[in-house]
């Protein structure tokens, strides 16, 4: 409704305004109409909903009908869903398509469950010296003090206007903003002081011309002479002169120190320095620094703020072009620093801080994930882990033999781990050894044994290692996690006989996960900022997909007030930076400069279900050929874009049409030196290996074939 009324009162029109603007501008009418019950456009909205939308008889006959058993009600089950219900589907998914360009009074009503002053408050003050452009400080001043073309006046009304809005002025400053010739300037300013609409005064030792309702207020707050002639009501003393004369510099002006307006108001520094401070906390004017290259605290209004902040944010936008998305599998693994094989201190914890929430197969986080990213041993991680700086936790299982966990750092665990998504197990067992662990604390496994109350053993360990995936217990080592997954699984008669000797994968010491949560938990803001610093420190360019990827409580929508906040304060950019991968898409500046000036990368190897691969979480994949992020799977990416699917085994590889053969076979012998030793393909895009056109390429790089397909041969890398 408030939309509605907006567009009847038009300044120009024959041209359009944007949706936004529209609902920006609905958006101020409404805050100030919702104060006023009996407001038009409150009492038009009420009567469109009840009258236009609701019907309010037939409703209330149906619940009279119901309440006195004259209609009766019946639960069915329907294999498709009713009209009713069809357009509520079809609204949600509107609704969906279209959440972040939903008015403002909705995106507020959204975000009403985050503190924004707590927000701010972790987020610090902006830095609005990197944030605002000098050129749209410059364009904005002039279109503040009507300097610019647009802005310029002409006659004798649009000339009053204009000292009443900018307050005294000199005759060329007037010329300065007014389209007529310089002389019919002075002939309109004559005109209009012999109708005594305006008045000469001198301001700080200068001669100005003023409206005549200004006399009292420059009387008042900088020591102005009333010029004989004026009406005496025009001679009342005004409430507030000073904030008056001083909010007025302040709003026709981009951001300026207080020397510049006491010299302008020829009124003292400490005068001006104590009624902006005042006007600082009244809401109307910000501190702070804003001028790119200046020194000095500054001031501005804060409407004049926002201008600075929605023009400068609109360029930097416009800065960015949108890059294919092989762009993105060129930056991902330089991001995360595949292919690095240096061993220096502190580039496990390096590694793990990126990584830390993310959910991986265990059985690719060692062997493949840190492995190619450092030169890993075992025993760094188990360091970490026994030092208390690192801990892992289970998310779900994978099947029998595998599951997929998480690392963190400790002090990140309260803000960054969420209870996953799956069933608690369930069962006499796991009751026992959950009731065990909340009483006695990080236990061994003769005493969780014991707490069993004996039995088959690997039936205990198996219900353990059902808590571990379900993210209630964990270990302070590896070891356990790493015998789970190389064991065989073996059930005889003679199991007891392990009572005295504590299994392979029930080694270290097994407590709660929630002996790592605080007694007060963190609040929600602490939380949201967390996530939203850590996706950004995973993939520095962050989409809609990329976290409905990890799985984030909330999703997109839930951190994306957070990251509006981030952008407030200069620390991330919003814009379209990866063509096809949605509009609202939020990076760090390093991270748009890095994915812009990504260049080749040659081949590069990684497990299908790393990080630092975009292909089926961040970007889709290329083809429905393509398999899925399945642990044990494998993807070559040559210059970023995708050339080949290894699936799990290496039996089957999928090939990109348009990539080139030599590169790919290249990545495959890269792949069985690093991670498949015995890597024999069978078939070639549905077809048997050895009649493919890969084969020569194969054979170059040390493939031989066999009746099972190609195999490689390791024995002739080596000797090379």
């Amino acid at each position: 409704s408030a939309a509605r009324a907006l567009l009847l009162p038009r300044r120009r029109p024959g041209s359009r305004t944007p949706l936004w603007l529209q609902r920006r501008r609905a958006a101020s009418l409404l805050g100030v109409a919702k104060r006023y019950g009996s407001f038009p456009i409150v009492l038009e909205t009420y009567r469109e909903v009840l009258q236009d939308y609701f019907d309010l008889p037939a409703l209330e006959e149906i619940l009279r009908g119901i309440r006195s058993r004259s209609i009766r009600v019946h639960t069915a089950e329907v294999t498709s869903p009713s009209p009713f219900a069809s357009s509520l589907l079809f609204d949600f998914i509107a609704s969906f398509m279209y959440e972040y360009d939903a008015p403002i009074a909705e995106k507020r009503a959204a975000a009403l469950t985050l503190d924004r002053g707590l927000l701010q408050e972790l987020l610090g003050d902006p830095e609005f010296r990197d944030l605002l452009d000098a050129d749209v400080i410059a364009a904005v001043e002039l279109e503040l003090q009507r300097l610019a073309k647009d802005r310029k006046v002409s006659g004798a009304d649009a000339t009053t206007d204009l000292l009443r809005h900018l307050g005294p002025l000199t005759t060329d400053d007037v010329a300065a903003r007014s389209e007529d010739a310089p002389e019919i300037v002075r002939e309109t300013l004559d005109e209009l002081r012999d109708q005594r609409r305006i008045t000469e005064v001198r301001v700080n030792g200068t001669d100005r011309w003023a409206v005549v309702e200004d006399i009292a207020r420059l009387r008042d707050a900088l020591g102005v002479s009333p010029p004989q002639g004026i009406p005496q009501p025009l001679l009342e003393p005004v409430a507030d002169p000073l904030g008056d004369v001083v909010g007025r510099f302040a709003r026709t002006h981009a951001p300026f120190t207080t020397s510049d307006a006491a010299l302008y108001l020829g009124l003292p520094d400490a005068v001006v320095l104590e009624v902006l401070s005042r006007l600082e906390a009244a809401g109307r004017v910000a501190s702070g620094t804003y001028r790119p290259g200046g020194n000095d605290r500054e001031w501005v209004d804060t409407e004049v703020l926002r201008r600075l902040k929605r023009r400068s944010l609109a360029v930097l936008r416009n800065e960015v072009a949108a890059v294919e998305p092989e762009a993105l599998g060129r930056f991902l693994p330089q991001w995360h620093g595949v292919g690095d094989t240096s061993a220096r201190p502190g580039r496990l914890i390096e590694i793990v801080r990126r990584l830390q929430g993310v959910a991986l197969p265990a059985s690719v986080l060692e062997p493949d994930v840190l492995s190619s990213r450092m030169a890993y041993a075992p025993s760094m991680l188990d360091d970490l882990l026994a030092s208390g700086e690192v801990v892992w936790m289970g998310r779900e299982p994978l099947g029998r033999g595998d599951g997929r966990l998480a690392v963190y750092l400790r002090d990140q665990v309260p803000l960054l781990w969420w209870p996953p998504n799956i069933e608690a197990p369930s069962g006499e067992i796991h009751d026992r050894l959950r009731q065990h662990l909340a009483d006695r604390g990080a236990s061994f496994w003769r005493d969780l044994y014991a707490a069993a109350e004996g039995g088959d053993p690997q039936q205990v360990l198996e219900a353990l290692w059902d808590l571990v995936w379900a993210g209630e217990v964990t270990n302070d080592t590896m070891a356990p996690l790493r015998a789970f997954l190389g064991k065989r699984r073996r059930r005889s008669g003679r199991s007891r006989s392990l009572t005295s000797i504590t299994p392979a994968a029930a080694t270290g010491r097994w407590y709660l996960v929630t002996d790592l949560l605080p007694t007060v938990p963190p609040s929600p803001e602490e939380v949201a900022k967390a996530r939203a610093e850590q996706l950004l420190e995973r993939h520095g360019i962050v989409t809609r997909d990329a976290v409905l990827a990890e799985g984030s409580p909330g999703g997109f929508a839930g951190l994306y007030p957070v990251f509006g906040a981030m952008e407030d304060a200069g620390r991330v950019r919003r814009g379209y930076f990866i063509e096809g991968l949605g509009g609202a898409q939020f990076a760090t500046p390093g991270a748009v400069d890095r994915l812009r000036l990504a260049d080749e990368t040659g081949v590069t190897v990684m497990a299908a279900t790393d990080p630092a691969n975009p292909f089926g979480a961040a970007a889709p994949w290329p083809s429905d050929r393509f398999g899925a992020r399945r642990a044990g799977a494998y993807v070559v990416l040559v210059d970023g874009t995708l050339a080949a699917y290894v699936e799990r085994g290496g039996r089957s590889l999928t090939t990109n049409p348009d990539a080139d053969p030599a590169a790919v076979a290249s990545g495959l012998a890269q792949l069985a030196r690093s991670s498949m030793p015995r890597l024999t393909i069978e078939s070639i895009n549905g077809e048997p290996a050895t009649g493919s056109t890969l084969l020569p390429h194969l054979t170059a790089e040390g493939f031989t074939p066999g009746y099972k397909g190609l195999s490689f041969r390791q024995t002739r890398v080596s000797r090379r």
